[in-house]
């Protein structure tokens, strides 16, 4: 079994990866010539302001006595400048924010998991293309765009990382830092003649990157005093820098100012996903060559913002994020990114006709080189037969193209030559996208190929090995080794056609995956033979009856991922089954808790999503609850004959119940401590990470008896997730493992119902002794069921309190009894922590059924194998990758949820049977014991 649990990890391994590579590869090709344009620009510099986390409503709209957040700012829109909401993409999180602004060009998918830090693909930028940059700001930013850089004249000046405190007095200290350093760096540089002299040149950017907005909104809410607040403070900020600058240039009419964000944020404080109020950014440009405002009298847009903000009357200009690199390419007259695929927005330009007609015929020929780029890596690495170009830019067109608008220029017909250009930029990205997908069909199919081989081999292992439906059939050598050779043969000519047209080495995995896999299959012909035989002579009733309640139970979990309430309906239908299977008459009272608490359960799907509103008294009374509850099975420890008990077990036990007090009280006194502003109590925090590391070892020091020992799981779980907890969540896993705890001895109930076995006593019950092999049974019809209730557990205690399939339903307060400085990885690792708590609880419980009704885990494991792959499959062609960003971000995670559950619920099982069946022994001292 080892090589078969090893074939099946990679084949998961495979599937998992391939969806980045047939979705979300890297769309930046390298090799283009640089685009500038020929006349010259009208700014000489540029600054631009980037407020981290600001939202486009925050700025805009005025306050209850009608005055504005930013006078200074809100003055620019309505005398000086030009004014919009620049619109970003998922995920809203700052790299990709900040790679759109400066470089042009929306990351793919895969750049977040390669972290934020660092430089993942080599991309040019603006900061790139300037004659110097300097920046100043966050150390998680900043690097990014210098080590892109060529050579050295991208020059930045960071805060250390530790000021990045959520649990600090006022974040707007970061933004106050930023603000001080550039005054002073323009005192200074009065003094310093090389640096002096290096200010004054053309072609100069000053980049301000902006955090405190961002840092406050996560710790406070953007609906909150401390957000606003910031939002002052920056307005008031910009205003100083603004008149520094115009006074070290005196007053020369050469800067260009940019204030923009990366993106918004959610009322709940949290960014990621593509609700509005994340990918809605303000966007503010004036100073040399910007347009005045224009006065409208009527101007349609979707949403009702304009009303909302009083600015109905001022022209409002839209963008996409990837625009805002063109226009700032313009501005200073630097040659355009090179991966950048925004078009450049002319309104926003106070300019001539001709400057304008020329600026963005030098877009569309940037765009449209790095179609020509695409476009020959295709055909090089394709069979001349089977390649199939993107028609409406053939070579001929794109001559026509160009020559007509450079004709139009000629002729000063600007607005045509315009026009045109709009159209070119629309056709070479729509070509782009079509080489970047050429692949796509061929590969998925592949796929899917594996996909399905797989599935059935599991099966039909399941039937063989576990089952008394076949026969044992002997083999035939001759054939196997014909079909063996058949399928090498398949094999080398998949190879060499790939080898041909040298295709990168995921391809040969890809399309070679589907031969072993249905070769395993095929060998299996005699099984299907005798399978198909024995199914005929049952109902034909029965048999698709039962593959209609098999589709129903998985279509259901399939749309639980889309909307939570389907989890409700589930737990419904189950707390009815002990009435349609008559299983109630033997046991009426297990029966009865079993409905309830399905009920109590189904409640959890039905509310908000976790995070939204904090209610940390619930908390600390679930804390107290689950102490009350530890008390009465002590009690009941207690009474037991002395035969199963000992003291040592009691005071385990006891330390358990400490620790979940003590849990209690970090939670309010940590949540009080943050609200006074008084940050993270070291105290707290150095309890919090010693409860977190014994939770992990407490359970392992109690007695192996099944309740005992579940519960001792229980309660060291409980204490941490406490700790974790800011809502009603806290309560999930009281509720969660009640079921648990009852389903097992439903389960029992159930054996005797179909007359499979006799009752052992679970309360002498002993995991040590379980796994005696000679005890296990075949499989029956209701395996099918149990497996089928684990997996539909494992998708509550995943959904039951929130949808994690979207990156905005992290609330970073659940973290704050452990770190309040910001750390992507650390915090990620606490908040996935907290999600796989329900699960461990689910998977013990499954390792209880399976042993007591006398199960080998594999066979079960291998059901559950099987509905997980169905359900993955699904997935994989629900992926997308258009649509609404939200969409796009769903569906992924969608997909890897399923697949990595797959991975998981291996791994789960081996730490369900190390938490259930190990024991650690303490030395045993006599009279004084110290722990």
């Amino acid at each position: 079994i080892p090589v078969f649990i090893l074939a099946g990890l990679l084949v998961h391994f495979v599937f998992l990866v391939s969806i980045f590579d047939i979705y979300f590869s890297s769309p930046l090709v390298h090799g283009m010539t640089p685009q500038q344009t020929p006349l010259p620009p009208p700014a000489k510099r540029l600054v631009l302001f980037v407020a981290d986390g600001l939202r486009a409503d925050s700025l805009y709209e005025l306050n209850s006595n009608n005055t504005s957040q930013a006078p200074y700012l809100r003055g620019i829109l309505e005398n000086n400048g030009s004014w919009g909401i620049s619109h970003t993409r998922v995920p809203t999180e700052s790299r990709p924010g900040h790679v759109a602004l400066i470089a042009g060009f929306y990351e793919d998918v895969s750049a977040v998991a390669k972290g934020w830090k660092e430089n993942p693909v080599e991309f040019d930028s603006i900061f790139n293309e300037s004659k110097y940059t300097w920046s100043w700001g966050s150390p998680d930013i900043l690097p990014m765009f210098a080590k892109g850089a060529t050579g050295d004249h991208v020059y930045t000046f960071c805060y250390t990382a530790e000021s990045e405190d959520f649990g600090a007095e006022d974040a707007a200290k970061l933004d106050m830092w930023v603000f001080d350093h550039v005054k002073s760096f323009f005192n200074s540089s009065r003094s310093n003649q090389t640096l002096f002299s290096a200010l004054n040149e053309e072609k100069v950017v000053l980049f301000l990157h902006l955090l405190g907005i961002d840092t406050n909104g996560h710790a406070h809410r953007p609906n909150s005093r401390e957000y606003k607040e910031n939002i002052r403070k920056v307005d008031e900020g910009i205003k100083e820098i603004v008149s520094v600058i115009d006074n070290f240039y005196g007053n020369d009419g050469k800067t260009a100012f940019i204030l923009t964000s990366d993106h918004g944020m959610t009322d709940w404080g949290s960014h990621g996903a593509g609700h509005t109020s994340e990918t809605l950014t303000p966007l503010i440009v004036w100073g040399a060559g910007v347009n005045y405002p224009q006065e409208v009298t009527s101007q349609f847009f979707e949403d009702n913002f304009l009303k909302e903000w009083k600015l109905e009357n001022l022209k409002r200009l839209d963008v996409n994020q990837a625009d805002i690199a063109p226009l700032m390419a313009s501005l200073i007259g630097v040659p355009f990114p090179l991966n950048s695929v925004g078009t450049l927005p002319l309104e926003y330009l106070n300019n001539s006709a001709h400057f304008k007609a020329e600026s963005i015929f030098t877009n569309a020929i940037q765009i449209l080189e790095q179609f020509k780029v695409k476009m020959n890596q295709k055909k090089e690495t394709t069979l001349s037969f089977l390649f199939t170009p993107f028609k409406p830019l053939s070579d001929s067109e794109q001559i026509n193209f160009l020559k007509k608008t450079r004709l139009y220029i000629q002729q000063q017909k600007y607005d045509e030559a315009v026009s045109l250009c709009k159209t070119l930029i629309n056709v070479a990205l729509e070509g782009l996208s079509y080489y970047h997908t050429y692949d796509r069909l061929f590969l998925g199919l592949s796929i899917a190929m594996s996909f399905v081989g797989w599935t059935t081999y599991v099966i039909l292992v399941i039937i063989k090995t576990h089952t008394n439906l076949t026969k044992t059939v002997q083999t035939n050598n001759k054939e196997s080794t014909v079909l063996f050779y058949g399928f090498a043969f398949v094999g080398m000519i998949i190879a060499f056609f790939l080898l041909i047209q040298t295709c990168p080495w995921t391809y040969y995995i890809y399309c070679l995956l589907p031969v072993p896999v249905w070769y395993s299959v095929v060998r299996e012909l005699p099984v299907i033979q005798d399978l198909a035989a024995n199914l005929l002579s049952l109902h034909i009733g029965q048999s698709v009856g039962f593959l209609l309640v098999c589709t129903l139970g998985i279509e259901i979990l399939v749309f639980s991922f889309f909307y939570r309430s389907t989890l409700t309906v589930g737990l419904l239908v189950f707390a009815g089954w002990p009435v349609i299977t008559q299983l109630w008459v033997q046991a009426k009272t297990t029966a009865l808790i079993w409905t309830l608490l399905c009920v109590l359960l189904a409640i959890f799907p039905l509310m908000p999503v976790v995070g939204r509103e904090p209610n940390i008294p619930l908390v600390i009374a679930t804390g107290w609850l689950t102490v009350l509850f530890s008390c009465f099975s002590l009690a009941s420890l207690c009474k037991r004959k002395n035969k199963y008990r000992n003291n040592e077990d009691l005071k385990v036990h006891f330390y358990q119940m400490l620790s979940i007090a003590l849990s209690t009280y970090v939670v309010s006194s940590t949540h009080d401590s943050l609200k006074n502003k008084q940050g993270l109590p070291v105290l707290n925090q150095i309890i919090s990470w010693m409860t977190l590391v014994s939770s992990s070892v407490l359970p392992l020091l109690s007695p192996t008896f099944l309740f005992q020992r579940l519960f001792s799981i229980l309660l060291s779980m409980m204490s941490t997730y406490l700790l974790l907890s800011t809502g009603y969540e806290a309560l999930f896993p009281l509720v969660l493992s009640g079921v648990m705890f009852v389903w097992i001895n439903m389960e029992q109930e159930a054996l005797q119902h179909y007359g499979l076995s006799l009752k052992p006593k679970l309360a002498v019950f002993n995991f040590a002794y379980a796994t005696d092999i000679t005890q296990f049974r075949q499989l029956h019809l209701d395996d099918v069921r149990r497996s089928f209730f684990f997996v539909f557990f494992i998708v509550t205690a995943f959904f039951g309190t929130g949808n994690i399939a979207s990156v905005n339903s992290f609330d970073p307060a659940s973290v704050y009894c452990f770190l309040t400085v910001f750390s992507p990885f650390m915090m990620g690792g606490l908040l996935v922590l907290k999600v796989v708590i329900p699960f461990v609880l689910v998977s013990c419980a499954f390792e209880a059924v399976q042993v007591t009704t006398q199960l080998s885990s594999k066979s079960l494991f291998l059901i559950v194998l099987v509905i997980s792959d169905i359900m993955a499959l699904h997935f994989f062609f629900l992926v997308k990758d258009y649509g609404s960003w939200l969409d796009i971000g769903t569906s992924i995670s969608h997909y890897v949820l399923v697949m990595s559950l797959t991975i998981f619920m291996m791994v789960m099982n081996g730490l369900a049977q190390l938490l259930t069946t190990k024991r650690l022994e303490l030395p045993r001292r006599t009279k004084h014991h110290s722990m």
